[in-house]
């Protein structure tokens, strides 16, 4: 549906609070009566389109397959590819960011995608720390795209995922799989 294309594109351009309905009418062609006969209203429209992409979903279940030793790097780079990776992946992960500065209910969704998809890989663990630290780490990576996506500090816009990689990869995989000796 074209309102929906719009909206989502939208969202993730102008975050929740920049975006009207009036705009996304207009994105689409339509007249903003329609919108608000399907929708009812800016609130609804978002919920109908951060349903996060069924690719996304399988990129972190994939970053948690095979041993522990590279997890953090497999993690990142995941993370890192579905939030600046094709439109279809990023833009409704970045709307939900954009939305979840100023909405309750963009700020639920966002939560829960992050950390089931974060405690999804710590699943069947007998360590009590483990929620703990998929919380730890889903400060970190939301931090990162915060900070490289939203707010745009230079060296971290200017970073290539492998260079992010390098350097987040080892904090990360001492967070979520660290060493007993």
């Amino acid at each position: 549906m074209a309102v929906l294309e719009a909206a989502r594109a939208r969202f993730a351009s102008d975050g929740f609070a920049g975006t009207t309905i009036r705009r996304v009418a207009a994105d689409a062609g339509v007249d903003a009566s329609q919108v608000m006969q399907f929708f009812r209203s800016k609130d609804e429209l978002f919920a109908a389109v951060m349903a996060v992409p069924a690719s996304a979903l399988e990129r972190f279940n994939i970053a948690f397959e095979g041993p522990d030793d590279h997890l953090g790097e497999r993690v990142v780079r995941a993370y890192l590819h579905a939030w600046e990776g094709s439109e279809e992946e990023s833009e409704p992960l970045m709307a939900m960011l954009r939305g979840a500065i100023v909405n309750q209910h963009a700020s639920d969704q966002l939560r829960d995608f992050i950390q089931s998809r974060l405690r999804e890989g710590t699943r069947g663990s007998d360590d009590r720390d483990a929620a703990l630290r998929t919380g730890v780490a889903s400060a970190m990576l939301v931090g990162i795209i915060t900070a490289r996506r939203i707010i745009g500090v230079p060296t971290l816009v200017d970073a290539d995922i492998d260079d992010l990689v390098r350097v987040v990869a080892p904090a990360l995989q001492d967070v979520l799989a660290p060493r007993h000796d």
